[in-house]
């Protein structure tokens, strides 16, 4: 019983998948490709083939770039936008002659003919993948620094695909990622990390002055910076030292001074000064008041009396 009830179910199985191709067949579409990933070198030349078994008279194809928005590459038998001026067709494929950065992406060829069972539909899909060589990267490197200290080099490159790696120069000859490795740096204490392109000096000391260079590479190419010259300089405790000292002795000098001062008495003195101007003032302006003219005015007039 359990062998016919598997006979029963692997035939109707069978019967399930031929209704299937029976449909599939009879509305023209077919089963999609292989994904292909095509890779190429900026401003090489590289060909997004559409692999369909042959070209007939009445064989309609379309080339199409997807993404957020699909955009036409190849419609009614003409190239589209700036392809028009750097590709042809070469059967379905499409040779692109000057490839850029900007034409990444994934790319569908739909070819459409008339079958037996109708409009037949083939589609293949290409995933453009553009290398670039990395540009002139980015260094920040500090101009002085002072012994003991924490110092971060930092070198950066944006365009470079796949994403490079950086090495470090000194006066020209590579740093290794290996401070206790290198010629120049057996001294030396610092970090290299070649993924971000950071140079960390955990205690920089003078033997780490000189002039330091950046290099991003990947498989494209590679590119340098510019040197750029760090000095590092000892920590002056001497000047240091007799600078506190000398102000330490004015403040203790001035502060000597004002107390002099206030023993012999020459705040105080200044200060009864300032309150006789003050009352001295007073009086003076007491005098020139009205009331003061009138009383003056009128003992003149009775002694002119008297006398006359």
């Amino acid at each position: 019983m359990a062998r016919r009830s598997r006979h029963r179910l692997l035939l109707l199985l069978l019967r399930y998948l031929v209704v299937a191709l029976g449909y599939h067949k009879a509305y023209g579409f077919s089963a999609p490709k292989d994904h292909q990933v095509v890779t190429a070198i900026e401003y090489q030349e590289v060909i997004l083939a559409c692999k369909y078994p042959k070209k007939t008279i009445s064989s309609r194809l379309e080339w199409k770039k997807l993404g957020r928005s699909v955009s036409f590459v190849y419609y009614q038998q003409a190239l589209q936008g700036d392809f028009k001026d750097r590709a042809e067709m070469i059967d379905f494929s499409i040779r692109i002659k000057n490839v850029t950065r900007t034409d990444a992406g994934k790319y569908r060829c739909e070819v459409s003919a008339p079958s037996e069972q109708g409009q037949n539909l083939e589609e293949d899909t290409v995933t453009l993948e553009v290398l670039v060589a990395p540009a002139v990267p980015t260094c920040q490197v500090p101009n002085s620094a002072l012994s003991g200290t924490v110092v971060e080099l930092r070198c950066q490159d944006k365009e470079g695909n796949p994403a490079p790696e950086y090495t470090w120069f000194k006066d020209g000859v590579p740093l290794s990622e290996n401070p206790k490795l290198g010629s120049q740096s057996a001294n030396s204490s610092y970090t290299m990390n070649t993924k971000s392109g950071t140079l960390q000096f955990n205690t920089v000391s003078k033997l780490d002055s000189g002039e330091y260079s950046c290099e991003a590479r990947n498989s494209v190419g590679h590119r340098r910076c510019p040197g750029k010259r760090m000095q590092v300089d000892d920590l002056n405790v001497s000047g240091i030292i007799a600078a506190v000292v000398v102000v330490a002795l004015v403040v203790s000098v001035c502060g000597l001074g004002v107390c002099y001062a206030q023993r012999k008495g020459y705040f105080s003195k200044e200060t009864s000064f300032q309150k006789s101007s003050s009352a001295s003032k007073a009086t003076t302006m007491s005098e020139n008041t009205p009331l003061k003219r009138i009383r003056d005015l009128d003992l003149r007039t009775h002694h002119w009396t008297l006398h006359t």
